[in-house]
């Protein structure tokens, strides 16, 4: 058994480095969450924040779109041309992806700085993406309602995953290459 936690010494470590990093901050934001529902924002500060950005976005695309408290659950009803389209929850707000991105980053880092650029970088990006995915998301909802299920649950989650992975993967190839500068 010694020899073979030896052997894999570097996988070992990037599991417990990343279980570690993906568990505290999944209970940071638990606690956040706990403590978000006595505050003045609905149903969280980040979902509210990421409901009026993607109004924001919509309507800059020229998308008469508003979003109202949701009167019978903790989300944010999206009225888009009038009509009631969709609802922002607290999984939309994109901070269960971001903290996953983290937790790999982390479990690849070597040197702080550049991990903490990437980061602090890769967490705007999926931030933004995530904005346009919600947009484009009830933009698709409303033109093909048929699609709903296959744009909500298969395309879009697809496609911010994947950037996800884009980055994981350019990551690994950077550190890869730092390591080998290194060695």
């Amino acid at each position: 058994m010694k020899a073979i936690l030896k052997k894999y010494k570097g996988v070992v470590k990037f599991v417990l480095t990343f279980l570690m990093v993906y568990i505290f901050l999944a209970i940071c934001y638990q606690v956040y969450l706990d403590y978000s529902k006595d505050s003045k924002y609905y149903p969280d500060y980040f979902t509210e924040l990421v409901a009026h950005q993607t109004q924001e976005l919509s309507n800059a695309f020229g998308y008469e779109t508003y979003m109202l408290d949701h009167p019978d659950e903790p989300s944010i009803k999206v009225i888009f041309r009038g009509k009631y389209l969709a609802r922002i929850i607290e999984g939309c707000n994109g901070i269960s992806i971001i903290i996953l991105f983290v937790a790999f980053i982390v479990a690849f880092a070597e040197k702080w700085k550049p991990t903490l650029i990437y980061i602090l970088a890769g967490s705007v990006l999926i931030y933004i993406a995530n904005l346009l995915r919600i947009v484009l998301l009830y933009f698709g909802i409303y033109h093909y309602p048929w699609h709903q299920e296959f744009l909500h649950g298969t395309l879009f989650p697809l496609a911010i995953y994947g950037m996800v992975f884009l980055l994981w993967m350019f990551w690994v190839n950077r550190y890869s290459k730092l390591k080998q500068n290194d060695g």
